[in-house]
């Protein structure tokens, strides 16, 4: 299957700061998984950038010439010594990006990066996040994220690390509950810890919930972070 006709292929991976299980910074081996897979779109969690004597944008230039000539990014923290976040990076173009501030005071920033692919297949509007870590960040943040999923086009995809933990009933799956609306598909692989994975923290989400076709991740991803990638195809257009 390709873009051309009507299904493209996205990648969502926290890579853990480019660091991997033996505390060494590489990101050539995350470069080279994910190529393995030739997404068409790839969303990256935990870009950083910091203390690895890089000019500022070093790693971000990286991934995008080796993955993709388009790219939107949110910088979550700026240092002197660099900046720490998340982007999209696309084979084809995109729209400008809007950054929407999902932050929660006395936690750490997050923002949620929307945009437009303009692809063969057709448009695709996508939104990439990274969320937080408390139940009370996640309630705000879910909230938010239904929004601009109501407010979009025909084709969605939400993707990233979305930290949705399992652990009690009120809270069990908050986020999933806040988007299933909106964005009924889903993925359903458990990624972390990524040597034995019990929880589905990272996940794609699509409106209509029939355009995921299928989805999968990869266990060679083990030695390089502490998540597993999710890899799934979006049908765009019917196939005539």
């Amino acid at each position: 299957m390709s873009a051309t006709a009507g299904v493209l292929r996205l990648l969502t991976w926290n890579i853990h700061r480019g660091i991997d299980r033996r505390g060494r910074y590489d990101l050539r081996p995350i470069v080279e998984l994910v190529r393995r897979h030739d997404p068409d779109i790839v969303a990256l969690q935990e870009i950083d950038s910091r203390g690895h004597g890089e000019p500022d944008a070093a790693p971000l230039v990286v991934l995008t010439e080796a993955l993709g000539s388009h790219v939107a990014e949110a910088r979550t923290i700026v240092a002197p010594d660099g900046h720490y976040g998340h982007a999209l990076i696309s084979r084809w173009p995109l729209a400008p990006p809007v950054l929407h501030d999902l932050s929660v005071r006395r936690r750490e920033p997050r923002f949620a990066i929307e945009t437009t692919a303009e692809t063969p297949a057709g448009r695709i509007h996508l939104a990439a996040v990274h969320l937080g870590l408390r139940i009370g960040e996640r309630r705000r943040q879910a909230a938010m994220l239904a929004e601009i999923a109501a407010g979009s086009g025909e084709v969605s995809v939400m993707l990233g690390d979305f930290n949705d933990w399992p652990w009690f009933w009120p809270w069990r799956d908050l986020v999933r509950r806040a988007l299933a609306a909106a964005l009924p598909g889903r993925t359903f692989h458990r990624t972390f810890p990524a040597r034995w994975p019990l929880l589905m923290l990272d996940r794609i989400y699509c409106r209509p919930a029939d355009a995921l076709l299928r989805s999968w991740t990869d266990a060679d991803a083990r030695s390089l972070s502490d998540h597993l990638p999710v890899v799934a195809e979006i049908q765009v257009r019917r196939a005539t």
